[in-house]
């Protein structure tokens, strides 16, 4: 099990990458624009900071714009990861990029479909979408139990990442399903760390200590 980072504020993703439980980050054009510098500038910093998979955007309308401009994102650092969007285009796209060693990741996936066909294109990262499927009343959880059987019914290569997680209760089910990687923002990660019966047992021993004979 993975965890990476979705955010372009590089200094939460210092202090995320400190607690050694981050594997890679995930980025994309709302991250980037917040952060309000140049686009390479940030992804370059970012890739200095994590040496996993860091995946960026590539824009475009057709598949040879998304190709053009994902080999020139990939010339940032070696571990650049292209983000690809789930559409005809895009799908078309994958193969061209894995052929030539740029590693993607598929992106805006909301279906078990959708899932599968990324996979069938090949792409290194499926990433599927969690918060905006439980906003409208779909049961995200299921996609994932799907995904992750269609990747071993067919002996996909593809990791699944779930993507857009805002509660616990969101990385609980991609745990329980196997998913190979979630990513999260800075806070959730150490909200993770946090229970109140820990907080309240550790002040306890901290209290019981001091009465300790040294």
């Amino acid at each position: 099990m993975k965890i990476f980072i979705d955010t372009g504020d590089v200094e939460a993703i210092r202090r995320a990458y400190d607690t050694g439980m981050v594997d890679g980050v995930t980025t994309n054009p709302t991250h980037i624009a917040n952060s309000g510098r140049p686009f390479k500038e940030v992804i370059k910093e970012i890739c200095s900071i994590v040496p996993g998979p860091v995946s960026a955007e590539a824009m475009g309308s057709n598949a040879e714009q998304l190709v053009q401009a994902a080999e020139d994102i990939a010339q940032i650092a070696d571990n650049i990861v292209i983000k690809i969007p789930m559409n005809v285009e895009g799908l078309k796209a994958v193969p061209v990029l894995e052929d030539k060693g740029i590693k993607t990741n598929v992106t805006m996936i909301f279906s078990s479909t959708q899932c599968a066909l990324a996979m069938k294109a090949g792409a290194t990262f499926v990433s599927i979408v969690l918060s905006r499927l439980d906003a409208i009343a779909n049961e995200s959880d299921i996609l994932i139990e799907d995904s992750m059987m269609i990747k071993s019914n067919f002996n996909f290569k593809s990791e699944v990442l779930a993507a857009s997680l805002k509660t616990q209760n969101h990385a609980l089910s991609c745990f329980r399903a196997g998913a190979d990687i979630i990513t999260i923002p800075e806070s959730l990660l150490f909200q993770m760390y946090k229970h109140s019966l820990t907080t309240e047992g550790l002040a306890q021993f901290e209290k019981d200590w001091l009465k300790v004979a040294q």
